[in-house]
């Protein structure tokens, strides 16, 4: 490579290199390495930070902290950091818009090191406060102490360009016209997930329904406020929010949102008797056990558990009415986090896999938390949206139909089985719930009668909740009674 950028020349394709990107989706085969100290310690993590989930794959929400703890980063550096990395990487996609509008090459042809800093820059000149001439001058220097030098007037060259436009303007400049393609471009969205929306919303993305969508969109790109979970029989949600400090949830009888402030150094948390969950994971952990069900055994299933948050809510109120929960799940990794969280309770796991795991059946109560494309929590992997493939889907159903498929078989008749996803794509929701009553095997019954009194669900008998409308992750959920 040479100043930066992929060398095309017929040399340098002799020598074993890294071949060229052709997506931001793809994983390059190559290590990011650390950038030199240049006296600025928050660019510099964030710069680390993008740099691996471009390179490697990394989660941002997970390396960041890390970092931020190793290099001992706090306070207004901290907090500038994380606006920082999180802010690249969530608009990812219109920081690239610009940059190729701007570049005399393409994307692709760059290395990942300047990329990144150019994100860097490209991010403060559009969406902060930071002064232009800093924006451009610490994003010359990230990519000098990256070891590309001669890559400096380059990016020089493209952050002046970006400054010379309003940030406004740009946006206008490269919307599409297209009316969806637009507020997915506004919104920092994958077009494909915005029609995703739309279609789960039941809206007119170019009509009365344009509004909704662009609230649950940009929902979608907020910071959500951490809920905690008040372990049932140990503490009550309003002892855990006086005891943190919180606010009471305002449907799942055992939330409180916590606005600030680390939630794993609060002592209830230390002490087991709370956890990080959010309330619709809660909403639909309680409605497994709150369906009645005629003669009660105590025999319930979660048969996709990991990592164990619903797994364990469901063990703590199996433990008050004397009930036993089996959590089944495939990787023996997130089969021993989830020995860990429910520790104490009566859970036994089960490490194999959800579609055949090998249980006696006659189960009273059954979760399928069904692996799905995450669409619904977005907001929490600031860089996932513009990984994931709507091609991924459908594998994704077969899968999903399979453990649903099993689940049924498992439960007793007259038994309930409660199907979940974390995404509102009704190829991921209502798809699998329609082709599971046309078999005939089970009856639909109506799921809001278990959200606590949240409203704006849909028109089903399922539920969809919604950051916007609930503050909570976009979850699905579905009641279904074996015949």
């Amino acid at each position: 490579m040479s100043g930066g950028f992929r060398s095309r020349t017929k040399s340098a394709q002799k020598q074993p290199s890294k071949p060229a990107r052709t997506s931001t989706r793809e994983k390059a085969p190559q290590t990011a390495s650390q950038v030199k100290a240049m006296g600025d310690k928050a660019r510099e993590v964030v710069f680390d930070v993008l740099l691996r989930v471009a390179v490697e794959d990394a989660y941002g929400n997970l390396v960041l902290p890390q970092l931020l703890r190793e290099r001992s980063i706090t306070g207004r550096d901290a907090a500038f950091a994380t606006e920082l990395a999180y802010g690249a990487m969530r608009t990812q996609g219109v920081l690239d818009a610009v940059i190729r509008d701007c570049s005399s090459r393409p994307l692709a042809d760059l290395d990942p090191a300047v990329l990144t800093a150019l994100r860097i820059g490209v991010y403060q000149l559009l969406y902060t406060r930071v002064d232009a001439h800093a924006a451009v001058d610490t994003s010359v220097r990230l990519v000098e102490a990256a070891g590309h030098p001669k890559a400096k007037g380059f990016v020089n060259g493209i952050l002046r360009t970006v400054t010379r436009t309003e940030p406004a303007q740009w946006i206008k400049k490269l919307s599409p016209a297209d009316p969806l393609a637009a507020v997915a471009f506004h919104t920092a969205h994958p077009e494909w997930i915005a029609r995703s929306f739309a279609t789960a919303l039941g809206v007119n993305p170019t009509g009365a329904g344009a509004e909704e969508l662009e609230k649950a969109l940009v929902a979608d790109s907020e910071r959500p406020v951490v809920h905690l979970v008040a372990r049932p029989g140990e503490l009550s949600a309003e002892e855990l929010a006086l005891t943190t400090g919180g606010e009471e949830g305002k449907y799942s009888p055992y939330a409180v949102y916590l606005e600030s402030g680390d939630p794993g150094a609060l002592q209830p948390v230390r002490d087991r008797m709370a956890a990080v969950q959010d309330e619709g994971s809660q909403l639909i952990a309680r409605a497994v056990t709150e369906v009645p069900v005629e003669s009660d055994a105590g025999r319930w299933l979660d048969l996709c558990a990991g990592p164990g948050g619903k797994a364990a809510l469901m063990g703590a109120i199996a433990a008050i009415d004397g009930a036993h929960v089996d959590a089944v799940e495939v990787s023996s990794t997130r089969a021993d986090l989830i020995r860990k969280t429910t520790q104490d309770l009566p859970v036994t796991v089960h490490v194999g896999d959800g579609r055949n795991p090998g249980l006696e059946p006659g189960y009273d109560r059954v979760l399928v938390d069904a692996p799905c494309s995450g669409l619904g929590a977005l907001r929490r992997r600031p860089e996932a949206r513009w990984r994931k493939a709507e091609s991924d889907i459908a594998e994704l159903n077969v899968l999903q139909e399979d453990l649903l498929a099993s689940a049924i078989e498992l439960t007793k008749p007259g038994g309930i089985v409660v199907y979940s996803t974390c995404s509102p794509d009704v190829r991921e929701t209502r798809g699998i719930i329609d082709k599971a009553l046309t078999a005939g095997a089970v009856e639909e019954l109506n799921a809001h009668e278990f959200t606590c009194g949240m409203e704006g669900v849909g028109p089903h008998r399922s539920v969809q909740m919604w950051p916007h409308r609930h503050g909570t992750d976009a979850m699905f959920f579905a009641v279904l009674r074996k015949q």
